[in-house]
């Protein structure tokens, strides 16, 4: 086989670097999971009232689709890394497309468990943020904590442009033109990414941004024949044996406790119980996700610049500070207490993914971290639903949130001291170019 040619600056070429197009078209795609995922709290009611369901019936499929979606994470890295990025996420937009499509003729509860909770759940999951980790891993040295920070408050970017449109068109149009909305910017998305998004920087013949010209390419390990279970699977195996992945793990589900299973699932309600309007309560809660993506994007940038261990316990420290308080906090009214709390929280909501991607890599090397990344974000939604379900036990057997919250608190105290267990960059992260950078 001929070797490659040799990978060339672009600076020698244009002064924009193509890693910057491929960011754009990623952070796209994930805005786009993002609406989809969003847009089944604007659709449950129009869909029960059509066809008289229950909620358990709509939230069974619901929570289907949030278990694949955690699920899929590191079995949908390997099958980046063996068949490539480009292939698995333009047919993830796809299956997005033609589910969507299909709900709008389904006559049946199955069917929507079957587009809404299987395809759109493994779809959506092909796409969480281990696609952004490979992304910014592959294409860049220079700038990856603040890509990989713009990357994570996609999911909030993705609810602020479209979930206003996809309910104001259930609202005065109709369910069904809500979900046109989705099919047509998931079908958009999926021809941008065939068209822009190439798997690695080599398939130009290029180095990744922020590595100058003179570095070596390394010979690729060839793992073609190896099935992407067996992948996800020998990667689990390796990582298990070092404490920093279980570190990694077990602060990741802190953080998915703490945010998707506490606050997202029970502050409306925890607000209500102290006389709070339902709506004003829902108003805050956007409000979080607003100051998420500038806190996400300043974790990234930070993440250049310090050790993201330090930020990690930072963090987590905060955050079980800021819970220690809330349930002072909470009144009828908003308190000005509330602000801070809604400001910090939000700043803090998924601050936490730039650090914990920077070392997946740092410990595990850029050809794994992926997948390895994978199954820490599988943790993250396993620690959101038993923070849910732990909360909710809570608040029904002694009628207040009051533990709930001195728990979630504690268990961010732990993370504290399991991020600062980490051993400091065992593998450095010299800028070089490796087997990840180099497929394509």
């Amino acid at each position: 086989m001929a070797a490659p040619a040799p990978a060339r600056s672009p600076e020698s070429v244009t002064r924009w670097h193509p890693a910057w197009t491929v960011a754009a078209v990623t952070l796209g795609a994930l805005v786009a999971a993002s609406a989809v995922r969003s847009s089944t709290g604007a659709l449950l009611e129009p869909i029960e009232a059509e066809f008289g369901w229950s909620r358990a019936t709509t939230s069974g499929a619901v929570s289907l689709n949030l278990l694949l979606y955690g699920l899929t994470a590191p079995f949908a890295a390997a099958l980046m890394e063996k068949w490539g990025v480009r292939r698995i996420v333009t047919g993830a937009l796809v299956a997005i497309a033609a589910a969507s499509a299909l709900t709008m003729v389904m006559t049946s509860p199955w069917q929507l468990w079957v587009l809404w909770g299987l395809v759109i759940g493994l779809s959506t999951g092909s796409m969480a943020l281990v696609f952004g980790a490979i992304v910014a891993n592959r294409w860049f040295v220079a700038r990856r904590g603040l890509v990989m920070g713009i990357f994570s408050a996609a999911s909030a970017t993705g609810q602020l442009l479209f979930l206003p449109a996809i309910a104001y068109a259930a609202t005065h149009h109709g369910w069904r033109s809500a979900a046109a909305i989705t099919v047509g910017l998931a079908l958009v998305m999926a021809l941008l990414v065939a068209t822009f998004l190439h798997d690695a920087p080599v398939a130009r013949g290029l180095l990744p941004y922020g590595v100058s010209e003179g570095y070596a390419v390394a010979a690729p390990a060839h793992r073609a024949a190896e099935s992407p279970v067996r992948a996800a699977f020998r990667v689990l195996v390796m990582a298990s044996r070092s404490w920093a992945f279980w570190a990694l793990v077990l602060t990741f589900w802190v953080c998915g406790w703490s945010t998707n299973g506490l606050i997202q699932t029970h502050f409306i309600p925890a607000a209500h119980d102290h006389g709070m309007p339902e709506t004003t309560a829902a108003w805050l809660l956007a409000l979080v996700g607003i100051f998420d993506i500038l806190g996400t994007v300043a974790s990234g940038w930070l993440t250049d610049r310090m050790d993201s261990r330090w930020l990690l316990a930072i963090y987590y420290g905060g955050r079980g500070l800021s819970l220690l308080v809330i349930d002072a906090l909470l009144a009828p009214g908003i308190e000005p207490g509330m602000w801070v709390f809604i400001v910090f929280y939000g700043l803090d909501w998924v601050a936490t993914v730039p650090p914990t991607v920077a070392l997946c890599r740092q410990h595990f090397g850029v050809a794994d971290s992926g997948v390895v990344f994978g199954w820490v974000f599988a943790a993250h939604m396993v620690g959101a639903g038993f923070g849910a379900s732990v909360a909710g036990w809570i608040r029904a057997t002694t009628g207040t949130y009051s533990a709930a919250w001195l728990v979630a608190a504690g268990l961010c105290f732990a993370a504290v001291a399991l991020a600062l267990s980490i051993r400091k960059r065992p593998l450095g992260d010299r800028p070089v170019v490796d087997e990840a950078a180099r497929q394509g």
